[in-house]
């Protein structure tokens, strides 16, 4: 029995989102997503002409399940400055996940930022946007400069991914947060 597009794509999606973040994006090749999300590599290649459009999808997917999760701790907070540690709450939630490999536009731009232009500027445009949260948050704060306290607290926020992963451990995300209360004590009034 066929499978309609939408969960075709959402087949192949599932399983390129896991292979491509498990393993990284140029060790997995088409085959093993046809393997994993037993659609058929002629479906496959309807849905996605070319590997570079599939990874492309991945991070598009990617960047809405990341702003989907981070707006979901900061809903829970209401006083402003709660807010801004509620970034370092979703971090820590994030980095306990136990297939937890990094920030995949970080690993992707690794693999893939020299050669891919669309992969650097969709990594470029998921930073900025992050970029953008963290400003709104810190001018809701009531912060004299909300991009200079965005700017400390993306690289608290990445320096904190970064070592997670490498780590292995969530102890990053409680450090990042113990210095942004010092960021914050120092540019808030």
């Amino acid at each position: 029995m066929a499978i309609d597009t939408a969960t075709a794509q959402q087949q192949v999606l599932a399983a390129a989102d896991s292979l491509f973040y498990e393993r990284g994006v140029q060790a997995v090749g088409m085959d093993a997503i046809r393997t994993a999300s037993g659609v058929s590599l002629k479906r496959l290649y309807q849905l996605f002409p070319s590997k570079d459009a599939l990874i492309e999808a991945y991070l598009h997917q990617r960047d809405q399940q990341w702003k989907d999760m981070l707006a979901e701790h900061l809903d829970a907070a209401t006083d402003p400055q709660e807010r801004i540690l509620a970034v370092f709450g979703f971090l820590h939630d994030w980095f306990t996940q136990h297939d937890f490999r990094g920030c995949a536009f970080i690993n992707s731009f690794g693999e893939l930022g020299a050669i891919s232009p669309k992969v650097a500027e969709l990594t470029k445009q998921h930073k900025a946007g992050f970029q953008r949260v963290l400003t709104e948050l810190a001018a809701a704060a009531g912060a004299a400069d909300p991009e200079q306290l965005a700017d400390h607290l993306i690289l608290l926020s990445e320096g904190a991914i970064t070592r997670s992963a490498i780590s292995g451990s969530a102890e990053p995300a409680q450090r990042a947060r113990e210095a942004a209360v010092l960021l914050m004590r120092a540019s808030l009034p």
